[in-house]
C-alpha cells in the first residue's frame, strides 16, 4: 500500500521542489496544501486548500495521512529580520502547534520538520548540533525567529516522546535553487543576489548590503530533499535533529563575485554600508548526518549556481 505523504506548504520554495520530486516516486501518494498562492498542477499530487492556523482545516488536511512533510512557514530575508522581526514569531508558532497536536490526534506515523541554523553562534570552525547553547544569547536580530524555531524543535520532541509519531528535525542551512523567491524585498541572500546580476546590463553595478564579509553555508535544494528521502526510509530513532548543509561556508562578496563570473557579464561591485546586515560566520558539522542517515551534500556550489541561472534564465526569459 501507498504511504500518504502531506506536503504542508506545497506551493513556497523548498515545499515545490519537494513535491516535484516525490511525485514521481510510485511507492507514495502525494497531498499538497496551498492557501494564498495558487495550487500546484502537478500530476500525481492531490492538492487542499487549508489555512494552517485553523485547527479544523489542519484537521482535515492531515486525516489519513502517514508522514507529514512541515514545509510551510511565514518566512522572508534579512531585511524584514532586521526591521520587522515579529512577522516570524506567531503564525510560524500556530501553525506548527496544530500540525503536532494533529499528527498525534491521527497517529501520524512520521513529521519532518524544516528547523534552521539561526540560533547558532558565529564560529571559525563547524557548528555541530550538540553546540546550541541554551545559556548563550542568540544574536539579536535573530532573537525572535531563534527562540521560535527552538520552540517548534521542542515540541517536535515533547510529542515523540507521548506518542508514537517518528520526528526529524532538519537544521538545515541557507537554501537555494528552482522556485526560490527572486524578490529583492522578501528574498534571501542568494536569492537577492541572483536578481541583482541576472536583471544588471554589462558595466552596471552590484550593490552590496553592507559590508559582505559574513559568511553563509548554502545548500542547493535537491541535496535537502536526497535528505528528506533518506529520513523517510531510513530513520528508526523517536527524534533526531540533524545539521544539513554544505560544510562549508562562503562570504557574500565571494558569492556575489561567482554568480557575476557564471553569469557571463561584465558588473562592477559596490557596497551600501547603510543597509541591514547580520555579521556573522557559519558552516555546518555534518557528521551526524553522515552517520545516521549516510547523507552527504552531492551539489558543488559553482554547479548549483550554473544550474539556478539557467532555472532563472528559462522561467524569467532572461537571455545571456
Amino acid at each position: 500500500m501507498k504511504k500518504k505523504i502531506l506536503i504542508c506548504g506545497s506551493t513556497g520554495f523548498i515545499g515545490r521542489n519537494i513535491a516535484e520530486s516525490l511525485s514521481r516516486n510510485v511507492h507514495f501518494e502525494i497531498y499538497g496544501t496551498y492557501f494564498k498562492s495558487e495550487p500546484l498542477k502537478i500530476p500525481n499530487i492531490k492538492m487542499i486548500k487549508a489555512d494552517l492556523t485553523s485547527k479544523k482545516e489542519v484537521d482535515a488536511a492531515v486525516q489519513d495521512k502517514d508522514i507529514i512533510i512541515q514545509a510551510a512557514a511565514t518566512t522572508t530575508g534579512s531585511k524584514d529580520i532586521v526591521t520587522r522581526p515579529y512577522i516570524h514569531v506567531t503564525d510560524n508558532a500556530v501553525m506548527n502547534s496544530l500540525i503536532f497536536r494533529s499528527a498525534f490526534e491521527h497517529n501520524v506515523g512520521h513529521v519532518l520538520f524544516f528547523s534552521c541554523t539561526v540560533f547558532y553562534p558565529t564560529s571559525n570552525i563547524p557548528i555541530k548540533e550538540s553546540d546550541f547553547d541554551p545559556s548563550l544569547e542568540i544574536f539579536p536580530s535573530y532573537f525572535g525567529v531563534g527562540w521560535t524555531k527552538i520552540y517548534i524543535e521542542k515540541m517536535c520532541e515533547f510529542y515523540s516522546r507521548i506518542s508514537n509519531t517518528k520526528y526529524t528535525v532538519m537544521r538545515h542551512s541557507n537554501v537555494y535553487g528552482p522556485h526560490d523567491k527572486f524578490d529583492l524585498e522578501k528574498s534571501h541572500v542568494f536569492g537577492a543576489t541572483i536578481t541583482k546580476v541576472m536583471q544588471a546590463n554589462d558595466g552596471d553595478k552590484i550593490i552590496i548590503w553592507g559590508s559582505g564579509e559574513e559568511e553563509r553555508d548554502l545548500i542547493y535544494v535537491d541535496d535537502l530533499i536526497d535528505f528528506v528521502e533518506l529520513a523517510i526510509v531510513r530513520q528508526e530513532s523517536r527524534f533526531e535533529i540533524c545539521n544539513v548543509g554544505y560544510g562549508k561556508s562562503i562570504s557574500i562578496n565571494e558569492l556575489v563575485t561567482k554568480n557575476i563570473l557564471h553569469s557571463g557579464k561584465q558588473l562592477l561591485i559596490d557596497h551600501d554600508l547603510s543597509k541591514p546586515t547580520i555579521k556573522t560566520k557559519l558552516c555546518l558539522n555534518l557528521e551526524k548526518a553522515n552517520t545516521i542517515f549516510d547523507w552527504q551534500p552531492k551539489i558543488a556550489l559553482d554547479d548549483g549556481i550554473d544550474k539556478t541561472i539557467e532555472w532563472y534564465r528559462k522561467h524569467y526569459h532572461v537571455s545571456i
